[in-house]
Formats: C-alpha cells, sequence, structure tokens
C-alpha cells in the first residue's frame, strides 16, 4: 500500500532533517549531546552533534517490549535508495524501533548502506552474522567484515543495537554449542569499545536438542528466539497458538536468567512452500492465520510486559513477500496483505 500524502511528506521532512545533522566524527563532548528521548525510541530527536560515545545513547532494553519491528532480508543487496524507502516506511507507518536483518549480501560497503538508511531513519539495528545453509566457512568472512565495518563507520555504533549469529546454527548443526559459546565471547570482546552486545538467534527446539546448551545462554547479553508455532508438531489455527508460544517462552525464562528476550524471527506463513511446510496435518496457513497470529501477539501485550527483563519485544517476520514468500506484511505487488498496528506499549 503506497504512503498516505501525509505520511510521505512527513518522512521527507525527517528525511531532509537528519540527513542535515552532522556525521559523528567521536570527538564531541556529552555535554553536547541535548536528546528528545533515548534512541531508538519514538519520541527521539537526533542531537545537534552526537556524543564521544554511545554509553547513554540507547533507550534501556528493560523498557522495550510489545511490537518492536521487522525482520528485514538482505538477500537481494537493496540499494542505498530502496533500503532508506523501505525503512522509512516500516518506521514511520508502522511505528517500528529496529529492524532485524535477516540473511546475507557480500556486496562491499553494504553494512555502511544500512547504517546509513537506519541513521536517516531513526531505526536501531539487529546486526547479523549470517551462516546460511551450505555448510561453509564463509560466515567467519562475514563476521570479520563486519565487525570491521562496526569499527570503521562513526555512526555504526549509534544504530548497531546488537550482533546475532544465526540463523538457527544450533538446529542445523553449524558449530558445536561450545564453539558457537566462544565465538558469541569473542564477539564481545572485540565489540566491547563499541557498547554492542551479542547474542545468538535460535529456536528454543536448537538449544534443546544440544542438551539445553546452557553455556551459550550463558555467553548471550539478550536472547533473540525463533517463535514459529505453525511448525509445531500442536498446530492448527493461529488463534490457538497462544499455548504453544508461551511453552517455548517459559523454557527460555526458566533457563534464561532473567536476561531481555526478543521474538525476532516470529511468525505465521500465509503460503506453504517447499521449505515451509507444517509438521501438523492441522496447521492452517493462509492470510486469516498469518494475520490472527500478529493480533494474538498483540492481544497478549501484557503478559509480555510483565515478562523477566523489562518484558518481551517481537519482531514480525518479515517485512514483504519478496523477500520470503508468505511470511511478508506486504505482498509480492507491494500491497499489505492485511491491517497491521500492533501496539508497541501497554
Amino acid at each position: 500500500m503506497p504512503l498516505s500524502a501525509l505520511a510521505l511528506a512527513a518522512a521527507c521532512c525527517v528525511l531532509l532533517l537528519v540527513s542535515a545533522a552532522p556525521l559523528s566524527t567521536g570527538q564531541e563532548d556529552a555535554a553536547d549531546h541535548t536528546l528528545g528521548a533515548c534512541f531508538p525510541s519514538l519520541d527521539f530527536v537526533k542531537p545537534f552533534r552526537l556524543p564521544r560515545n554511545n554509553t547513554d545513547w540507547w533507550c534501556d532494553m528493560s523498557t522495550e517490549y510489545a511490537f518492536v519491528g521487522f525482520s528485514y532480508e538482505v538477500t537481494d543487496c537493496q540499494s542505498r535508495e530502496q533500503l532508506n524507502r523501505e525503512f522509512a516506511d516500516i518506521r514511520w507507518n508502522f511505528n517500528s524501533r529496529y529492524i532485524r536483518l535477516y540473511g546475507a549480501c557480500d556486496n562491499e560497503g553494504f553494512y555502511d548502506d544500512i547504517v546509513h538508511a537506519a541513521w536517516n531513519n531513526n531505526l536501531g539495528v539487529h546486526a547479523l552474522v549470517w551462516f546460511g545453509f551450505d555448510g561453509s566457512d564463509i560466515w567467519e568472512t562475514r563476521r570479520d567484515t563486519l565487525f570491521a565495518a562496526l569499527h570503521a563507520n562513526p555512526l555504526a555504533k549509534f544504530v548497531t543495537r546488537g550482533v546475532q549469529f544465526g540463523s538457527e546454527p544450533l538446529y542445523d548443526n553449524v558449530l558445536p554449542h561450545a564453539q558457537l559459546a566462544q565465538q558469541v565471547t569473542l564477539a564481545k570482546q572485540n565489540l566491547s569499545s563499541l557498547n554492542i552486545p551479542v547474542t545468538v538467534s535460535e529456536l528454543a527446539y536448537g538449544y534443546q536438542e544440544r542438551g539445553g546448551a546452557q553455556d551459550v545462554l550463558d555467553a548471550v547479553d539478550f536472547i533473540n528466539i525463533h517463535m514459529l508455532p505453525f511448525f509445531s508438531q500442536e498446530a492448527s489455527i493461529a488463534n490457538d497458538s497462544w499455548p504453544l508460544v508461551t511453552t517455548d517462552l517459559d523454557w527460555f525464562i526458566a533457563h534464561g536468567d532473567g536476561k531481555k528476550m526478543y521474538l525476532d524471527e516470529n511468525g505465521w506463513p500465509s503460503v506453504t512452500s517447499p521449505s515451509v511446510q507444517p509438521n501438523s496435518p492441522d496447521a492452517v496457513s493462509d492470510i486469516q492465520n498469518e494475520h490472527d497470529y500478529f493480533v494474538l501477539l498483540d492481544q497478549h501485550c501484557e503478559d509480555f510486559k510483565a515478562a523477566p527483563g523489562g518484558g518481551v519485544g517481537w519482531f514480525a517476520h518479515i517485512y514483504s513477500d519478496y523477500m520470503e514468500p508468505g511470511y511478508g506484511i506486504y505482498n509480492t505487488s507491494g500491497r499489505r496483505k492485511f491491517t497491521f498496528n500492533p501496539r508497541t506499549h501497554c
């Protein structure tokens, strides 16, 4: 669905304003950092000059719950212009605070384009070290490239809320859990000067089938959870899936030591495909059930708010069907498949 004239005008005005804001050189004093609110809250106002570091920049994770944003697949290596356009839509038309990256683009400088679009549109980014599914070691190059960009781009630490290892490295048996925990620890050391925390993007079952992989849960700074109840052997319709959600969530609460939790790869498909097949004969995939799943989450806002770590924040997986068939809020023609206006607080 195209932007309304009012929303488009607002987005354009904001883009002009933020583009005029100076980029951080890291030399300004914290006294020059005057915020309307913490980043990336919905009432955030960019300062004229950035602070020396991001220590007091971010909203506390303990204040973030309910709908926080979209998973956004980058396999298409979107242009900077497309990233800006779609990030503007995500922020200003859906009240998103974050983008959770999915997939990988190995083009030189691509993460700088992500940073630029996120900065222009007041979005935080859950960056991703993507393992893929081919069993290769290209993830190591992706890790090193991402870390180099985070250190080199002066704006990166002001939009990168965290780095994930994913997607589902335990479930896909990419690395033994002890090695994955070591990677998390090494990444935390590498990024400590940037104040960027590290996590793993994973299913509850991925941990459970590795004996709980408690070393990984202990290593991560916060917990990014794949919540895909459509694939449960007990799945039927989305309206009946809350017990499936709470079963996995309760497991993380029991083993997560009170850490902040986000549902990052989180949704219900409107169509099946060769790689999206149910494990229950009663599981229904259609647009109504995709819609109903997000309505269900929105109806349980108060439950998410009451969870440890300041509540559970959830992403919608995924922004558009051009990224992953059946999961998008938009279809492949660029039209919204249903009304989507979840709460960001309750």
